[in-house]
Formats: C-alpha cells, structure tokens, sequence
C-alpha cells in the first residue's frame, strides 16, 4: 500500500504520572506539505499520550479512507493494533483495561481510514521521532496545561 499521509507520534511524562503531552508530524507524501501538533496535561500517563498523538493525528486527516502510515516508538500502541490486541478488548467491553476512552477514541477514527503502523527505535536519530519528542516534552512544561479529565477521575477512585 502506498501511503498518502505519514504520522509520526511521541508522548512524554514526567514522573508517569504526572505532567505529559504529545507531539505529532504529519507529513502528505510527495508534497511540501507538514504539519505539527502538540498539547500538554498536567497529570497523565506517557502511555496515554503515546495513544493520543496517534488519535489527534488520524482525527486532524479531513478526507475518510485516506491511506496512513503511524510511525511511533511505543510498542504498547503499536503492537496492541499490529497484533489485533485492542480488538479483542473492544469486544470484551475494555474491561481490566487501561485507558478504555482512548482506545475507543482510537477504533472511531481508525476505522475510518486505511491505517498501517510502523514501529522505531525512539531515541535514535529519526528526525521526526526526535522532533515529535521535542515538541511532547515542550508540551509538558508549557504553564498552561490541558485536564487530562478521565484520568485524573479514575486516579481519584484509586485513593
């Protein structure tokens, strides 16, 4: 499959949890035509941005059915696609699992497009890796940050 769109995706925490945010470059193949998205959290989960990177990016694509390549460098988002993970979850209702309303963000959205993913190396010289790191880690310290609200809820029903 060739690909039209190329997503690249990085969340951050620090202390995971505790302050995080996502970076995301989207690129069009073959045209001079990039994009960057960021947001900050004031206490997440570096899972839950690595998910949401992938989600903000597949919900910034205007057109349904367009062919998308995700490079990430978390194996939790990849192989839980890759290996047909999150589908089983789906049907199980999600229950036992982590970040159910991300997920079933994510299946909105991924199943309105053609979606392929590819896992790399973080932290290892990929231009758009580091700069998608970059702009997760600028995101998490920025002094205004978003409420990561279904978190921040389910944290407080564990205290």
């Amino acid at each position: 499959m060739s690909h039209q769109v190329h997503i690249y995706t990085d969340g951050a925490a620090k202390g995971n949890p505790g302050p995080g945010g996502y970076g995301v470059v989207m690129e069009w193949v073959g045209q001079p035509y990039k994009k960057e998205f960021y947001e900050g959290f004031r206490h997440t989960t570096n899972n839950r941005m690595e998910l949401l990177a992938v989600i903000v990016g597949l919900e910034k694509l205007k057109n349904p059915n367009t062919k998308v390549l995700v490079v990430s460098d978390s194996k939790y988002v990849v192989d839980s696609v890759e290996k047909k993970w999150v589908f089983g979850w789906e049907k199980k209702g999600f229950v036992g699992k982590k970040n159910p309303d991300l997920w079933k963000r994510f299946l909105l959205i991924y199943k309105k497009h053609q979606v392929d993913f590819k896992w790399i190396k973080g932290h290892n010289n990929h231009p758009q890796n580091e700069r998608c790191d970059a702009l997760a880690v600028m995101a998490s310290t920025q002094k205004s940050l978003s409420v990561d609200e279904f978190y921040e809820k389910e944290e407080q029903k564990l205290l």
